[in-house]
């Protein structure tokens, strides 16, 4: 079967960049006793993640030069248990991690899907997959192959960082920060669907008119000095303050924000694009505002998410379609640039 793996970088180059094989590697298989516990899943079609790049830039723990990548994966059970057998099926994006609300809890280490350590031969940009049953979930009838590819790891990054995490109710003021990618796009679908208040931040306009769309209130660019000011000034007279940011940059966020924030304010981070830490100052510890970190979520998180979708109905954004794993490299070259609005996805299965 075709495969992208990473590859091997050249010592001699100044910036860290691994290329990328397309390999072919044995097809994975089933025997007696595993062919009751697992599935194979011929792909249809996976999608990029920002980790997808990170991994190439050794920028994510537990890289790994050989390793399968791609953590989102949509397609159709070709073996394994009869009750599985040609069911369309979602693939959970990690493993490892049962149903704490807290963080992982085993019975195995935890990892994501494709790309790192423990789970380099299992990525979804690959012809089939091996993987256990309850990795999977039944594919929502009205999504289409490439939404249905763009969902596993931005909709359960989003669904943990806004339900588990925020505890959000109906009628909340709600900020997404970056929104363009996958993750804040589902993030503001969610939030539309539980009836919160959204507002968003981006570097573009085209991407915050993208946002209204599907249901966001409005948003400001974070490219303006004064945007947490300007942010403060859209916010309803009614609810004049935050209750919750979503947020994937870091740096001085708690800081500009903390004025706009309702006391006990939580603010969900699931990453630090900026390389830069959130800075919890003085003025909001003494305003109660909680910081968390938001990491996935759990397979109980997994299958709630998908739940959630399939109740609301519910399709995520997809942005740029690619065909074939032989054109990998435009849809990274599209990640690289931050050209997408939605998820980035790559048609895999010559049978769609």
């Amino acid at each position: 079967m075709k495969a992208v793996t990473l590859a091997a970088r050249d010592d001699n180059q100044s910036d860290i960049w691994h290329p990328l094989h397309i390999k072919e590697l044995p097809k994975p298989s089933l025997d007696e006793v595993s062919s009751k516990t697992h599935a194979i899943v011929r792909i249809d079609a996976a999608a990029l993640n920002h980790r997808d790049i990170f991994i190439r830039q050794e920028l994510y723990p537990g890289w790994k030069v050989g390793a399968v990548l791609g953590a989102d994966g949509v397609g159709h059970v070709i073996e394994g248990p009869a009750e599985w057998k040609d069911k369309r099926v979602l693939i959970a994006p990690m493993d490892g991690w049962k149903d704490d609300p807290r963080g992982p809890n085993g019975p195995k280490r935890f990892g994501t899907r494709g790309g790192s350590e423990p789970m380099t031969k299992d990525g979804t940009l690959s012809e089939y997959v091996r993987c256990p049953v309850e990795h999977l979930e039944l594919c929502p009838s009205f999504l289409s192959t490439e939404e249905a590819a763009a969902l596993p790891l931005a909709g359960l990054t989003a669904y943990r960082a806004l339900f588990v995490k925020c505890q959000p109710q109906k009628g909340w003021n709600l900020l997404v920060t970056g929104v363009g990618g996958g993750v804040a796009m589902m993030a503001v679908q969610f939030a539309v669907a539980a009836g919160l208040n959204v507002w968003v931040t981006s570097g573009r306009e085209d991407k915050i008119t993208k946002a209204v769309s599907i249901g966001a209130r409005g948003g400001v660019s974070y490219k303006r000095d004064d945007w947490h000011r300007q942010l403060k000034s859209l916010l309803p007279k009614e609810r004049p303050y935050l209750d919750a940011v979503i947020d994937s940059a870091g740096g001085d966020l708690v800081e500009r924000l903390c004025p706009t924030m309702r006391t006990g304010g939580v603010i969900s981070c699931y990453g630090q694009t900026t390389l830069q830490p959130l800075k919890l100052t003085m003025v909001a510890v003494l305003k109660n505002i909680e910081v968390k970190g938001s990491t996935m979520g759990s397979s109980k998180d997994f299958r709630d998410m998908v739940r959630f979708v399939d109740e609301k109905r519910l399709k995520p954004v997809v942005s740029h379609i690619v065909d074939g794993l032989d054109r990998v490299e435009e849809a990274f070259e599209i990640m690289q640039k931050s050209d997408q609005m939605g998820k980035i996805v790559v048609r895999i299965s010559s049978k769609l």
